[in-house]
């Protein structure tokens, strides 16, 4: 029994010993530059724009790692990068290196940074696309090499005019542009790499998607998902975000939904997560690869905090108190903003308006507390959204003893145009100075009485004659 244990303690540490030997061989060879170089090529051939990989590594449990992984935008020497990462991890058959078939069957990403401008087509194109213009295929550039067959010299009894069957031989796949590396290796390098990529994960990435002005469209932080890949170009899987903004003004957190993607569409069915305290659900599908990549989108919110929104929109902070549902539908070109048309409804509960100096100065005037802080009952806003314009179907905010209403215009760039009403009951109408009350007049909605004003200027500056309205003419001379 002890000749036993022994003779398997042997064994086994030959294996152990072999097994390290063979770890120790094959990061010796994946760290080659010859082998480095190889790997640098194919995935330049594949993606159609120069990729640079700082190291490599082989161990059992990993499989082989590409650490400081860098792929531009496209060929040109100076070209920003389009994707940075901390490492791209590889679980492939690592025996398959050496018959020069890359099997990858899984591919994990660690700390993606993606920029993503849009072409000038207004489309969000990957650099490899042939179709992108400037960042299409990988062209020579400055410190590359190129892997090409020599073409056979011609002898001196060989004709060397074209034939006709040579000239209609369709013209050979523009070379491809490798990074720098040692000339000498390249012409002896294998140039096909067989890839086989089954499922793909991305860790903690954060991607940032640009228009042709390189104004900031949306962005995406703390970006996780997994995805079985059907082939280069179309992946399908769950995506978890801790949190997105667009046009960094609206910002939503805990994001998560499932998703698929391909050269035709980005499909979100159902998203789920937070913004302002609130949850938020809803769908998002867009054609990137389509001229202005046009998008549909639906939303639906409750619970959140109304002064939150309205600061993160650029508003003033403590001006409006209350939680926010309701919902939204529309359609647009990711490419240009205006184009969106849609239709929403927004709704306020235990609502309370507060410092407007307006009303403030109004309610101080006329001496009416009730003006000055607003305890809202009602507060409910109806729309719709046209190319580059919100109409105000109905906006009513309704305290005890009177009422504010509107329906009008606001043009994505701000500017108002609102014809309002503020409506009072007896009791408010009772306090006011005589002339002062005679300028409101009896309505059809019982025991009230009105007067019409408008709202002008813009969101952050809006101008009105309510206190012309209100006082008069013959008390403001």
């Amino acid at each position: 029994m002890g000749k036993f244990v022994r003779l398997a303690g042997i064994v086994a540490g030959v294996v152990l010993l072999l097994l390290a030997t063979l770890a120790l061989g094959l990061n010796l060879y994946v760290q080659s530059l010859g082998t480095q170089a190889r790997i640098q090529q194919e995935l330049s051939h594949r993606l159609g724009a120069p990729v640079r990989i700082k190291s490599i590594s082989v161990t059992p449990w990993s499989g082989l790692s590409l650490s400081g992984i860098t792929i531009a935008q496209s060929a040109a020497a100076d070209a920003p990068d389009f994707l940075s990462a901390r490492s791209f991890e590889l679980h492939a058959g690592l025996f398959s290196i050496f018959s020069g078939k890359l099997i990858i069957k899984k591919i994990a990403l660690v700390s993606p940074r993606v920029v993503w401008p849009q072409n000038e087509d207004g489309k969000w194109r990957l650099p490899g696309d042939r179709r992108n213009g400037k960042g299409g295929v990988a062209r020579e550039a400055q410190n590359t090499e190129t892997v090409a067959p020599p073409a056979p010299a011609a002898t001196p009894d060989e004709d060397t005019r074209p034939s006709a069957a040579a000239a209609e031989k369709p013209p050979e796949p523009p070379r491809v542009a490798i990074a720098q590396g040692p000339p000498a290796l390249a012409p002896a390098l294998p140039s096909v790499l067989v890839a086989d990529v089954q499922r793909a994960t991305v860790r903690d990435g954060e991607f940032r998607f640009l228009d042709q002005s390189s104004h900031l469209v949306a962005a995406f932080e703390g970006v996780d998902f997994h995805a079985v890949i059907q082939n280069l170009a179309s992946l399908r899987g769950v995506a978890r975000i801790s949190r997105m903004s667009a046009r960094d003004r609206f910002f939503l957190e805990d994001l998560r939904s499932p998703f698929h993607y391909d050269e035709h569409e980005l499909d979100l069915p159902k998203i789920s997560g937070r913004a302002a305290g609130g949850e938020v659900n809803g769908a998002f599908h867009m054609q990137p690869q389509s001229p202005q990549s046009p998008f549909k989108a639906s939303l639906k919110f409750h619970g959140l905090q109304a002064d939150e929104i309205v600061s993160d929109a650029g508003g003033s902070h403590g001006m409006i108190q209350g939680k926010l549902e309701g919902s939204f539908a529309g359609e647009g070109n990711a490419a240009d903003v205006n184009e969106l048309t849609g239709s929403g409804e927004v709704i306020l509960h235990d609502g309370q308006l507060q410092q407007y100096s307006l009303l403030v100065a109004l309610g101080q005037m006329l001496q009416i507390d009730e003006l000055t802080q607003l305890h809202l009952e009602q507060a409910q806003a109806k729309y719709h959204v046209t190319p580059g314009l919100v109409t105000i179907d109905e906006l009513v905010l309704r305290s005890p003893n009177m009422r504010l209403s509107a329906t009008g215009t606001v043009t994505f760039e701000g500017k108002l145009k609102l014809n309002s009403e503020l409506a009072i009951n007896d009791k408010v109408r009772g306090q006011l100075f005589k002339p002062i009350r005679e300028n409101f007049k009896p309505i059809a909605e019982e025991g009230y009485y009105a007067i019409d004003f408008e709202v002008g200027g813009t969101v952050d500056r809006p101008k009105t004659n309510l206190v012309d309205r209100v006082i008069g003419r013959d008390l403001k001379d």
